[in-house]
């Protein structure tokens, strides 16, 4: 089962460019103000690798009753993951313990014959294993995990507290469907929408590498996928903020 994606608006916009573009604005003059030239050649904190990237906050008026599984997905006019000129690491998990698994290797097979963007398999019984040898080696880092959706119960205990924290929650997928390659670029063209139980959500929308324009194209595009993905549409919307990591939050839209 493929994650949610977010339809298209079906109503009049609520959202007014100009409060987007003057939030990015009064932003990207913050982070100027802020770079230092000096230290431009020093590495980056290993806490702080989000960095350069623009989030939208949503504050919702009440929890949505929604299946919590999969984050939702929205198309974005700009992807954050560049497929073709700098493939990023995708990790998938299968199911080597059910009696209708698929095999290693013939996951491998199909990832090779049909092109998916998939660059490392792992069987659920050698995860831990695996996820440790993976950092022994060097610390190479997965923009993304996928695995099989009957496998969703079971990763929260065997991945731990830090991959929920960092947002690397596997992203469940159908292999007995036949397009893996159509879903795992959905999710990679898409922004993705955690939603908890509570009212609030931090989404990564934009790169700071992109021009105004494009940014400003790309935070609509998920307000817009938000309000109408969720119980309620944009009556259940309470406010939208723009951030960098380390910026104050800054409002775009307010219910009224």
């Amino acid at each position: 089962m493929s994650s949610p994606a977010a339809p298209p608006p079906l109503y009049h916009s609520k959202i007014d460019a100009k409060n987007v573009n003057r939030a990015l604005k009064s932003l990207l003059k913050w982070r100027d103000s802020k770079s230092n030239p000096q230290n431009s050649s020093e590495p980056l904190d290993n806490n702080n690798t989000d960095d350069g990237f623009v989030y939208l906050v949503v504050t919702l008026k009440k929890p949505p009753q929604i299946d919590r599984t999969n984050p939702i997905t929205i198309p974005l006019p700009h992807p954050l993951i560049d497929l073709v000129d700098s493939p990023p690491e995708l990790c998938l998990i299968i199911d080597d313990k059910h009696k209708n698994k698929i095999t290693k290797e013939t996951a491998l097979k199909k990832i090779e014959a049909d092109n998916v963007p998939i660059t490392t398999v792992i069987k659920v019984s050698k995860l831990k294993a695996e996820l440790k040898k993976l950092e022994a080696e060097g610390g190479r880092r997965h923009e993304l995990f996928f695995a099989e959706r009957r496998l969703m119960p079971i990763l929260p205990k065997l991945l731990g507290k830090e991959f929920v924290r960092r947002k690397k929650s596997p992203i469940a997928i159908n292999l007995r469907s036949g397009n893996w390659k159509e879903q795992v670029e959905r999710v990679c063209e898409s922004a993705l929408v955690y939603v908890g139980t509570g009212t609030c959500s931090v989404v990564k929308v934009a790169k700071l590498s992109m021009g105004r324009k494009e940014i400003a194209e790309n935070v609509v595009a998920v307000m817009e996928g938000i309000a109408g993905s969720i119980p309620g549409k944009w009556r259940n919307v309470k406010l939208f903020h723009l951030k960098l990591l380390e910026s104050l939050a800054l409002p775009v839209y307010e219910s009224v």
